[in-house]
């Protein structure tokens, strides 16, 4: 049985997704990093890291690339490039990454969250995502999502981000989850 206390849970302590994974981590006994910033709003506070402007510029992205990669146009404010930064420090830190959202047809996940997963496939992280419309878990298999059958948490240092917006089937997706994986 996998002993809780020997896992880190890293986010970004937002409202929604991020929020709720924390509540949970929590309620099992894991540990918890949630990544900041100057200016960020944070539903939690539990084992927050503020970044410098230093650190932020480390994981600095093009925003240009980012449209490109995820076929859509996305705002240049100075809020938004940190925000981009501050996932990437969170995937970065994990070892393998749950999202929660919607898979949208061109394999990509819905919103500022599919900045979190495209992150991950570039990184060759384990990527599991619940897709609240399909009501189900995917798993990234090299070039598409396959449909997977409630899955484990497998490493000691996971990350986990997603949607404002988490419904009911979220919240008992991430839920079971955590029983699956410390029951």
């Amino acid at each position: 049985m996998a002993n809780p206390r020997e896992y880190t849970l890293y986010s970004g302590g937002a409202v929604g997704t991020e929020a709720y994974f924390g509540l949970a981590a929590e309620r099992c006994g894991l540990q918890e990093v949630n990544y900041s910033f100057e200016g960020h709003q944070l539903e939690r506070a539990r084992g927050v890291r503020f970044l410098t402007n230093e650190e932020l510029a480390l994981k600095d992205v093009s925003l240009s690339y980012v449209s490109r990669l995820m076929n859509r146009q996305y705002t240049t404010a100075p809020l938004f490039r940190k925000v981009l930064q501050s996932i990437c420090w969170q995937v970065s830190s994990g070892e393998e990454v749950f999202v929660v959202g919607v898979i949208l047809q061109d394999a990509t996940v819905k919103g500022g969250t599919g900045w979190g997963a495209e992150f991950a496939k570039i990184c060759n992280k384990p990527l599991h995502a619940f897709d609240q419309e399909k009501n189900g878990w995917f798993r990234w298999d090299v070039d598409a999502w396959v449909a997977e059958a409630a899955p484990r948490i497998a490493f000691k240092r996971i990350t986990a981000t997603g949607t404002r917006f988490l419904e009911s089937n979220g919240k008992a997706a991430i839920d079971d989850l955590f029983v699956r994986s410390f029951s």
